[in-house]
Order: C-alpha cells, then structure tokens, then sequence
C-alpha cells in the first residue's frame, strides 16, 4: 500500500475533484496504475493528494462512471478491466490444436517486442533499469532450480518490465492483455522450448543479452537481441513439434501389425 501511495502527488488545483481524477487518468494511460490493481482508501489518498475525504469520494464517483474504477463495497476501489482477453476461450483452444496460428502469435509477439526493446533502451528510467535486473535474476535462480512454473513466470515478468520501460502507452496496455496467455501456460511449452539447447541456457543468455543492451542503452543491439530470442523460441516449438509429430508416427508403428 505504501508503495501505490507514493505514486499520488498532492493537489492543488483549483477544481480539486478534477484534477484528482486528471491524476490517476494520467497514471491508467501511462500504464502505471493497472487494471485490477487495489487503490489505496479514501483516507490514505485524501492524505497522500491533500484533499478532503469527499472531494476523493467524488473524484472516484467520477471514475466509476466512466468505467476506469470499480468500486466493491466493503473491498474497496480497484481499476477495472481496461483491454479485453487477447482472445477467447475457444480461439485460446484452437490456437493449441492448431500450431500453425501458435506461430502467428509467435510472429507478432517478435515485431512488438523488438520495438518494446528499442525504446526501452531509449527510455529507461532508473527505476526500470532496476526491475529489468531484478527480472533477470529471477530467471537465473529458476534456471538454476530447474524450476519451470518459476521460469514461466519469470519469463513474464521480464519481457512485462521491457515493455513497460519502453512508456509507450498503447504498447503497454496491448502486450499486457498478449502477455495473459503465457501467464495462463497456453503458449509456454518449456519442453519445446529446450527442444534445441535441451538445459534452456541459449534462452537464459539471449534473455540477458536483451537486458544488457537495454541497460546499456543500446537501442540497435536491444532490437536484435529481442528478435534473435523470439526466432529462436519459434525454431525451438517448430522441433518441439515435429518431436512429437514423430515420436507419435513412431508408437503407431510399433503397434500396427506389420510390426508384430
């Protein structure tokens, strides 16, 4: 709590409920606040802002009416849902039967985040430098535990922090609702993804490429190193899937009867 707090900065200006909805409008375009995230109380940002309880009351009241705020009484405040599901369910399904549109997603997921890297080297702050090492380390610890549900996650965390410190609204508001689907394990297969180097080390050292590039403030170097990762991961899930495309054809052999 005290950490979302120190995002408010006090008001004063002359429409005081307006400017407190300015604020945190300016916070959900920038991607800082997101959606579903917990506000602090009326209490705690009526101390933070320097306003009155009911002006934070009506600027809220506001808020919820445009649907940037949910209110659930008893709860509290959250930010509502702001970018719909990447997609559906059932589009979610069919993309796992079908891995020819796995590597559509694959091949937008490459051009967006090679531009996330680029300006992420461009803009990072001190702040996001921070996180973007904190995210590598995360990798290093998961790899070095074998951990996988701790890689996928780190994965995530990672390639979140480049897009977020590349403050490119859209940019970050899109990837987020993309990022769901690896966060829900439809398309992170760490079997497949080892499917060339086998202990997932390439994929650890291209993930800190891309992380030094940016840290480095290079932004050329930060492109490729995101582009050669995302061609690496589609090589890696097309063998994963051939794999097992063969292995599949193999156990049908041994059980036909010309085998016998």
């Amino acid at each position: 709590m005290a950490d979302t707090l120190s995002l408010f900065d006090p008001i004063d200006h002359v429409s005081v409920a307006d400017a407190v909805v300015h604020q945190i409008e300016s916070m959900l375009v920038a991607g800082v606040l997101k959606q579903g995230e917990r506000l602090p109380s009326e209490r705690d940002l009526a101390e933070a802002l320097d306003v009155s309880r009911p002006k934070i009351r009506e600027a809220l009241k506001t808020l919820e009416t445009r649907q940037l705020v949910e209110v659930r009484h008893g709860e509290g405040s959250f930010i509502a849902r702001l970018t719909g599901s990447a997609m559906s369910p059932a589009l979610m399904e069919l993309y796992a039967r079908h891995s020819h549109a796995f590597f559509d997603y694959l091949e937008y997921r490459r051009a967006q985040e090679a531009f996330a890297a680029e300006l992420a080297a461009q803009r990072a702050t001190a702040s996001d430098h921070r996180r973007i090492s904190a995210s590598i380390s995360r990798l290093q610890k998961a790899w070095e535990n074998g951990d996988d549900l701790a890689a996928r996650e780190a994965d995530v965390t990672f390639h979140s922090a480049i897009v977020d410190a590349s403050h490119n609204a859209t940019l970050i508001h899109m990837m987020g609702s993309i990022y769901e689907l690896t966060q829900k394990g439809l398309f992170y297969n760490r079997r497949y993804l080892r499917a060339i180097d086998g202990s997932g080390l390439a994929l650890l050292e291209q993930h800190k490429a891309i992380g030094a590039a940016i840290l480095d403030g290079h932004p050329d170097a930060a492109r490729q190193a995101a582009l050669d990762h995302l061609d690496f991961v589609a090589a890696s899930m097309r063998k994963g899937v051939e794999d097992t495309q063969r292995e599949t054809m193999a156990r049908k052999r041994l059980g036909s009867p010309e085998s016998g």
